[in-house]
């Protein structure tokens, strides 16, 4: 796993508005469009690399996954709150996005990330 990378995508993602919007519009596209990007001028701390499981949990948006793969939880409910708050409507807001995160988080536990 690369819970390091699993963060750093979803702290780059929520960082910016047209970030979010471009994510939201296309998320495999863009998670390819991150990875392609890595291996910067200093290249052992932009090696951007995620799993399959990981690719997988951010093209379909699936913070339930991202949860259990590591990601780290406050990061995690800004990322959530960031690419879903676009799908704001009549009876689905806010509140209801923190149930759906709390029921989907829950059954998954406490995820221990330290070896």
């Amino acid at each position: 796993m690369s819970i390091y990378m699993i963060n750093k995508f979803m702290r780059h993602v929520e960082m910016s508005n047209a970030l979010v919007n471009a994510y939201v519009a296309d998320p495999p596209g863009f998670v390819e469009e991150w990875l392609r990007g890595g291996s910067g001028p200093d290249a052992v701390t932009d090696d951007r690399v995620l799993t399959p499981d990981e690719r997988t949990a951010f093209a379909e948006r699936d913070y339930g996954a991202l949860y259990a793969l590591g990601a780290h939880p406050y990061l995690l409910w800004h990322f959530t709150e960031a690419i879903y708050e676009h799908e704001y409507r009549e009876g689905f807001g806010w509140r209801e996005l923190v149930e759906q995160y709390r029921e989907r988080i829950t059954p998954i536990g406490e995820v221990n990330t330290i070896p």
